[in-house]
């Protein structure tokens, strides 16, 4: 920590200040840093940036609001949130963000309305035809599991992309960075596209960063489908390719719904998170059912006054949202995909050991069971590296009361 000196300006980096309501998030753009301060703490926080010693700021303060002002704890936490520069340490401007003229591109009037014909193009050819029509049965457009594992991951994987791209472009359309990384969500596991800088600009202008992955996933799903309905044979039916584009934008579609499990933190809990005004809604619901467990077991409490207001008050019903979603994932694989993954398994070793087996289905089991291994290890690398990560960074993020 920088040493306190009342009577010394405090050396701040340049900081972005946004006005949200009674609240005003203060930080740095060029490492994605902020917290959140009321806003009579935002202009104590304006008196140290025009030059003000912390002695005479904490004296204008009680000057103008008639109360004290703990300043060694405010210079304490701005410097925690790395936004007093070190002693030596250069002032930079922030880097300009790339590819922000592409974003506004990728969201022009003129993008809209050719997003608005294909996805009419592909709704009007499912009405049309029904084989067109998004089904289960449309994952099974090979006898092989090992074709569908493969072929669906390998064409995941661009659409993926495509999905966390949009969220990155509508963001740095605005000037915010962005970094992509591997997560993880209950057993799932997902790309995450950070966007840390959002919080630095207007509410209004933040939901499209947040719902474009979501405008990703229907273009890539009316895409597979109108391309699907392009490459018929002569005879009307569906082409090999067709089938396999359909299988595609089924699994896409899927992707579509699971952002609806609001308790696995995806894209529409940010959004809901957004529009309430929270801060950590969910690590806010966690601590609420942690109290609630302690109290039933007699133990003491974690201090719930720490949190934001707004979480507090959401936290309340969306804690046992979170139980239930929980409780519904873990009941759906135990019931579910338990049994499944049981049967695939005892087949995959079945062939494994078993006489008279075919080189086709020999090759179908050593591949569907290296994809599957692949997938556990990579899961268990981020359950590690989660842990690792919460021992060494116990920052959380700073809300200024």
């Amino acid at each position: 920590m920088t040493e306190f000196d009342p009577d010394r300006p405090v050396p701040l980096h340049p900081l972005v200040f946004l006005e949200d309501g009674d609240e005003v998030t203060i930080g740095r753009a060029d490492v994605d840093s902020y917290g959140i301060f009321p806003g009579e703490g935002a202009e104590l926080v304006r008196r140290l940036v025009a030059g003000d010693t912390p002695r005479e700021a904490a004296e204008w303060f009680e000057r103008t609001y008639g109360e004290s002002v703990d300043i060694e704890d405010v210079v304490g936490a701005l410097d925690e949130l790395d936004l007093i520069r070190k002693s030596g340490e250069v002032v930079t401007e922030a880097a300009p963000v790339r590819f922000s003229a592409l974003g506004a591109a990728l969201f022009s009037p003129i993008a809209w309305l050719f997003y608005a014909a294909l996805a009419g193009w592909a709704l009007y050819a499912m009405v049309v035809n029904a084989d067109l029509r998004p089904t289960y049965h449309n994952i099974f457009f090979s006898d092989y599991y090992m074709v569908i594992q493969v072929g669906l991951f390998v064409a995941a994987v661009p659409l993926l992309l495509l999905h966390e791209s949009f969220h990155a472009l509508a963001g740095r359309r605005l000037g915010v960075r962005s970094r992509l990384r591997v997560g993880r969500r209950l057993y799932f596991i997902v790309l995450e596209t950070s966007l840390d800088g959002l919080v630095a600009v207007p509410r209004r202008q933040r939901y499209l960063p947040i719902v474009a992955g979501l405008l990703a996933d229907v273009l890539g799903i009316a895409a597979c489908t109108v391309a699907a309905d392009l490459t018929r044979h002569a005879d009307g039916s569906l082409s090999g390719p067709g089938r396999f584009l359909l299988a595609v934008a089924f699994a896409a579609l899927l992707r579509v719904v699971w952002q609806f499990f609001f308790y696995l933190r995806t894209d529409v809990y940010v959004l809901v998170s957004t529009v309430l005004g929270c801060v950590d809604l969910h690590g806010a619901a966690q601590r609420i059912f942690r109290n609630r467990v302690r109290r039933l077991f007699g133990r003491p409490e974690e201090d719930e006054s720490v949190l934001h207001p707004v979480d507090r008050r959401v936290a309340r019903w969306y804690s046992w949202l979170v139980v239930v979603g929980y409780t519904a994932s873990l009941t759906t694989f135990a019931l579910a995909g338990a049994p499944v993954l049981y049967r695939f398994v005892t087949g995959v070793v079945g062939r494994l050991t078993g006489d008279a087996v075919s080189t086709t289905q020999l090759l179908d089991s050593l591949v569907f069971g290296g994809v599957a291994i692949a997938q556990c290890a990579v899961l268990g690398w981020l359950v590690v590296r989660e842990r690792v990560k919460a021992r060494r960074d116990r920052r959380p993020h700073h809300v200024i009361h």
